[in-house]
């Protein structure tokens, strides 16, 4: 029987400075371990992993932010006659699961770590007169139909022959919380899970605006399963706010082309509030520069004029396809275009260069600094 394990690569973390790689090293192992039964262990540059259930390990280790590649491998002895068997072992029982035949071409990929007697392109033939020696298949090293890894590390050898892309990016709580604007369309979910691959903690914040919706939580909740999928190692929090009677003062008591302007202005104070209670140190938002009426360059400045914090937006330079791409990828978007009631506090005709004097003066006569503290009063955690 194989001796099976996981063996897990990093990118970036490995640049860093010896201080701050271990602690990045060390908070990928934590939050690996937080979804995975097993022996996690640190050497080498790289995480090996000796889950109790290979398959779901596998199955999770996708979604685990700081993770670049990861290969499900067996183990043997660094010497000739032990790697001879476990290749016999593992070429035939591919052989019998139909993943490998004497009809495809093969190579082998061989790298070492340490001092040995050998080259790594003398380990790399030995391995393959092994295969050769089984299935009587062509070798081709530039473009197979099956490769083989070899990686001999000091006294261990491995052997794997798949190479499963991860997210990339950095360990998930190891650059500080920020405080997500999430809603239920494409965008907001899109934003959140790329600052959850740089490594950021979130808590979600989302705005409840019946009666000019349906006001149902159905889809909200949703996406934040689905988030919840990748925040192994760090706990997402969703609350919501009443945001209804703030939009009926806008529509009432300021133009109504600018009810759009106002809203996200009015979002982008709150959640300020919100992070200085929660710690966070920016705020997130879905905008793509020209997307929608509050998302021209002159309506990103009048909304954020009065907000201190940083307001990070990750999909600024994206189009909609290449969005719609990433929420397919991370299981967002089937969620997210579900039929809603969609806002009917949206003007006809939204403003698009709002003049920053005059979203202050709106802002200034709906009483808007009230208006914020009677919305975050109506803040609840939604489980």
């Amino acid at each position: 029987m194989l001796d099976e394990l996981i063996i897990v690569r990093y990118g970036e973390i490995g640049i860093k400075s010896p201080k701050v790689r271990g602690k990045f090293e060390r908070k990928l192992i934590e939050n690996i371990k937080t979804v995975i039964d097993g022996d996690v262990k640190l050497k080498q540059g790289r995480i090996f992993i000796y889950p109790q259930d290979l398959g779901e390990a596998v199955e999770y280790l996708q979604r685990i932010p700081g993770i670049v590649s990861y290969s499900p491998a067996s183990v043997t002895k660094t010497d000739h006659d032990s790697i001879k068997e476990l290749i016999e072992l593992y070429i035939n029982e591919l052989v019998d699961k139909g993943v490998f035949s004497s009809e495809d071409s093969f190579a082998i990929r061989c790298r070492r770590v340490g001092e040995h007697d050998f080259t790594s392109q003398e380990m790399a033939a030995y391995c393959g007169s092994v295969v050769y020696g089984i299935t009587e298949s062509k070798v081709d090293l530039s473009n197979p139909d099956f490769e083989l890894f070899v990686e001999v590390r000091g006294d261990k050898t491995y052997i794997f022959n798949q190479k499963i892309q991860g997210l990339g990016g950095l360990p998930l709580g190891t650059q500080g919380k920020v405080i997500s604007l999430i809603s239920s369309g494409i965008d907001s979910p899109v934003a959140t899970f790329l600052m959850m691959k740089r490594g950021c903690s979130v808590t979600l914040l989302n705005f409840n605006t019946y009666p000019y919706s349906s006001g149902s939580n159905d889809k909200i909740l949703k996406i934040y399963q689905k988030l919840k999928e990748y925040s192994a190692g760090a706990k997402l929090t969703l609350y919501q706010v009443d945001y209804g009677d703030y939009l009926h003062k806008c529509i009432d008591e300021a133009p109504d082309r600018m009810t759009c302007v106002l809203c996200k202005s009015g979002m982008y104070q709150i959640a300020e509030r919100l992070a200085k209670d929660e710690n966070a140190l920016a705020i997130v938002d879905g905008s793509s520069l020209g997307q929608v009426a509050s998302q021209t360059l002159p309506n990103i400045l009048a909304t954020r004029y009065s907000t201190l914090m940083p307001v990070l937006s990750p999909l600024i330079g994206l189009d909609k396809v290449e969005i719609e791409n990433i929420a397919k990828k991370i299981g967002t978007y089937d969620i997210s275009i579900l039929p809603d009631s969609g806002c009917s506090a949206v003007p006809r005709h939204p403003e698009t260069h709002a003049e920053l004097s005059q979203v202050l003066e709106a802002l200034d006569n709906i009483g808007a600094e009230d208006e914020y503290d009677n919305a975050i009063s109506t803040l609840k955690l939604i489980k």
